[in-house]
């Protein structure tokens, strides 16, 4: 099984529901040069979306966020698993997770569509570092 696992760190950011803002947020980020390696944005109540941002720089992120006074939670942590998909290929990451007493929060996962898929795994606090040493993680670049 060929797959590159990261430590990863998250925010939650809750806006108000708008597809601008959302969409304001996105543009914002990339101007500023915060690179993410995920994003997901869900329903928060009637009237609010919750974005979870992965940055490859949270103190980058971070600053940007003060500065521009989003409310934020985290940094969080999760893993970041990438490889070539192969049928089974969560499963045995699920299993070897499952071994070391990880129970996972919450998870998603996308292939690409060309063999390749990437996984996030959110994991509570106390189970991070014991998943970490059960997959090999790797610390992801921080500034």
């Amino acid at each position: 099984m060929s797959l590159s696992v990261r430590n990863v760190e998250y925010f939650y950011v809750r806006i108000h529901d708008g597809p601008d803002k959302a969409y304001a947020l996105l543009a914002q980020l990339a101007s500023e040069e915060v690179n993410l390696l995920a994003f997901s944005a869900v329903p928060f109540g009637p009237n609010h979306v919750e974005l979870t941002i992965f940055p490859d720089r949270s103190k980058t992120f971070s600053e940007l966020a003060e500065k521009l006074g989003w409310e934020t939670t985290g940094p969080l942590h999760a893993l970041l698993v990438q490889g070539d998909d192969q049928l089974g290929t969560l499963a045995e990451i699920q299993r070897m997770l499952l071994d070391a007493g990880v129970s996972i929060y919450a998870s998603s996962g996308v292939t690409d569509g060309s063999g390749r898929y990437g996984y996030v795994i959110y994991l509570k606090e106390e189970d991070h570092q014991r998943a970490t040493r059960a997959l090999g993680a790797v610390t992801a670049l921080r500034d």
